[in-house]
């Protein structure tokens, strides 16, 4: 599947700070996640003859299609071990409950010359694998909390690693200046992987490490909270393991970075952003938007609001860090923002939602939602989708805008077809107005179309 990605043309808002990160929050995570497995065990210092220990979750195939998710996350637990290439690399298999896990060398880099990591399906006891090009190693292991372990006997050594609760900066920046044989870097988080060359690592090895990786755990809740993953019921558990990002070495021209299966991409020029703590902060929006990629649901997606719902989350994220939104921005052709410019083309000749509005203007109807209908306006939405988990085909582009009109009314508790067709021209046909006439709800009290931030 090809990535789902934007250029990015816009900077994030404000020199607010964040908020203040909940260790308690980082503790329950490690708890639920199988912390042990995906911070590497405490071994990601150790040369070969280390044993790592996996805890099993649910695959991320099942995990997409549990949380009705367009694109699937990662299923990796990292090691923090290495190993190069055409090296011999063996393994002792401990399935303590029967499980098996499958080993994975390499890195993600769609556009690179090699572009996936290699997998190997391993047997219980002694292997041996031999991989062409080397690189970091990962398992999964799917399941239900099963056990297993796999000890590492020679091939593989340490690569610099910082990871979250278990890292001192002074022991990653020894890491850095000894382990320089070691062409890749990684910081781990409760559900944080980020793999970097060791030059991308070196060009902002000057950062607070710990206050980064925090950082990055709060914009996945900010993104885990507007997708409704509250635990309230088994499908709205938040996905299992975490979210990897990952350096990589192409993109195409005008690409910033972008989303596909199991990860995202960013070339070494996002890296200032994407790793410098100030800069994530405040102008990480292309970080924001990529990760919300791996939490849009399918359902109200059609092609032409791939690069629209996923803002929803970055627009989340906005918020909990306390920047300025991003639909405030003023354009200094116009002097409007684009609450103002869009206002100003409803009614007129020819009017239609995909063709007629920029970017930030598409955006702008998903926002007036929550400020018609309350801030728990899209986790609700996402909730009643995954209960419900209505199926289409990424060809049926009226039954998905359809799907978001219905499922939005439903949510809202309101007759939404004037907000979807006449103020915003949203291409709803008559099977969608007549599903919404069904529920026979009553018409807003105000009128979401003339809210604004």
């Amino acid at each position: 599947m090809r990535p789902a990605r934007m250029p990015f043309t816009a900077s994030a808002g404000s020199d607010a700070a964040a908020s203040a990160f909940s260790r308690r929050a980082v503790l329950a995570t490690l708890a639920g996640a199988g912390a042990t497995a995906l911070l590497g065990t405490g071994t990601a210092h150790a040369e070969s003859g280390v044993t790592v220990s996996l805890t099993a979750r649910p695959g991320a195939e099942t995990e997409r299609l549990r949380l009705g998710q367009a694109l699937r996350a990662t299923e990796f637990q990292p090691t923090g071990q290495y190993v190069p290439a055409e090296t011999a690399l063996r393994l002792d298999v401990l399935p303590y409950d029967d499980l098996v896990p499958t080993l994975w060398i390499g890195r993600w880099d769609y556009y690179g010359t090699l572009k996936e990591p290699r997998s190997y399906p391993l047997k219980p006891g002694a292997n041996t694998v031999t991989d062409p090009h080397g690189g970091p190693v990962y398992f999964s292991l799917e399941g239900d909390g099963e056990r297993a372990a796999v000890k590492f006997k020679s091939g593989a050594t340490a690569m610099p690693v910082f990871a979250l609760g278990q890292s001192s900066e002074a022991d990653y920046q020894r890491q850095l200046d000894t382990l320089t044989d070691i062409p890749v870097v990684e910081l781990q988080g409760p559900r944080t992987i980020m793999t970097l060359t060791r030059d991308g690592a070196l060009q902002y090895r000057d950062q607070d490490h710990a206050a980064l990786l925090r950082l990055v755990e709060q914009i996945i809740d900010a993104e885990s909270d507007i997708s409704g993953l509250d635990s309230s019921k088994p499908v709205h558990r938040p996905k299992a393991g975490g979210y990897h990002f990952t350096e990589v070495s192409v993109v195409p021209s005008g690409v910033g970075a972008y989303a596909t299966h199991g990860y995202n991409g960013f070339p070494r020029a996002y890296l200032d952003r994407a790793t410098t703590v100030d800069a994530l902060r405040t102008r990480g929006w292309g970080l924001y938007h990529e990760l919300g990629h791996l939490h849009q649901q399918m359902a109200y997606k059609p092609t032409g609001l791939t690069e629209v719902t996923v803002n929803i989350y970055s627009l989340a994220v906005q918020r909990a860090l306390g920047q300025r939104s991003n639909l405030l921005t003023v354009d200094p052709k116009t002097g409007l923002n684009p609450f103002q410019s869009a206002r100003a083309k409803f009614g007129t000749a020819g009017l239609t939602y995909e063709k007629s509005f920029g970017s930030y203007e598409k955006l702008v109807p998903l926002r007036q939602l929550e400020l018609a209908f309350g801030d728990d306006f899209w986790p609700r939405m996402h909730r009643l989708v995954r209960e419900e988990n209505p199926q289409s085909d990424y060809t049926e582009t009226a039954k998905r805008y359809r799907a978001l009109s219905t499922y939005a009314s439903r949510v809202s508790g309101h007759d939404l077809t004037e907000f979807f067709i006449r103020d915003w021209a949203f291409p709803i046909d008559a099977t969608g107005r007549a599903e919404i006439a069904a529920l026979q709800l009553p018409k807003p009290s105000v009128e979401p179309a003339t809210l604004t931030d």
